[in-house]
């Protein structure tokens, strides 16, 4: 009984896979993932602007980090048993990686801010609507994951761009932080700036996967 039951499921397995379905189920576990830490970019950008307090943000942001954990849990679990992706599975790994990654950090954050008290967040505002900027290129190429790769690409090196702002947006307020008296406030803001050019590190790191797997689709 158990044997058949175990030969049925991977017949449904392999009918999902020839029908196309398998890559639409992985394809819409990748967006709940993005989904949500364009929703985390976006509680950053809010707390930064003053929106949105450090307390509330902190609390929002243990939901948000719990659902994209979810997500992209059930999307390593679906590839574990696919036989056919949308793009390399390896690069695919790797994309949920590089966004819960980002997910990650935007979380440390909100979780420093809530420690260090800096008197103002306005010098990480530009970082934040750009980190949010970067997320949201990546939503256009998943609908494009298994179609046209022209889209996909694109959408790849806008994020790469939007990472590389990131960092010079880091350099830029770091410069300017280091030309004023030392003091509390300044190592507070030095750390939290440091944070968000992580978070750009990552979203580099995903856009580099998005294009591994959209390159290798061409060959």
């Amino acid at each position: 009984m158990r044997g058949a039951r175990s030969i049925a499921h991977s017949v449904a397995r392999l009918a999902r896979d020839l029908t196309g379905r398998s890559t639409g189920d992985l394809v819409e576990l990748l967006g709940d993932q993005l989904a949500w830490t364009e929703r985390g970019a976006r509680l950053v950008m809010s707390m930064a602007d003053g929106s949105v307090s450090t307390d509330e943000a902190r609390r929002h942001m243990r939901e948000v980090e719990h659902n994209g954990d979810e997500a992209r849990a059930g999307l390593v679990a679906t590839l574990g048993q696919v036989l056919t992706t949308p793009i390399d599975a390896e690069d695919m790994f790797r994309l949920s990686r590089s966004i819960d990654d980002v997910l990650d950090n935007l979380r440390d954050f909100v979780r420093e801010v809530d420690l260090y008290r800096p008197l103002g967040l306005d010098f990480a505002l530009p970082l934040a609507e750009t980190v949010l900027q970067g997320v949201k290129c990546l939503r256009p190429a998943l609908g494009q994951l298994d179609g046209p790769r022209g889209k996909a690409r694109q959408a790849a090196l806008a994020t790469r761009k939007a990472a590389g702002q990131v960092r010079r947006l880091y350099q830029q307020k770091l410069a300017e932080l280091l030309n004023q008296p030392l003091d509390n406030e300044t190592l507070k803001r030095r750390e939290l700036l440091r944070r968000l050019d992580v978070v750009g590190l990552r979203l580099g790191e995903a856009a580099d996967a998005l294009a591994d797997g959209v390159l290798k689709r061409s060959r």
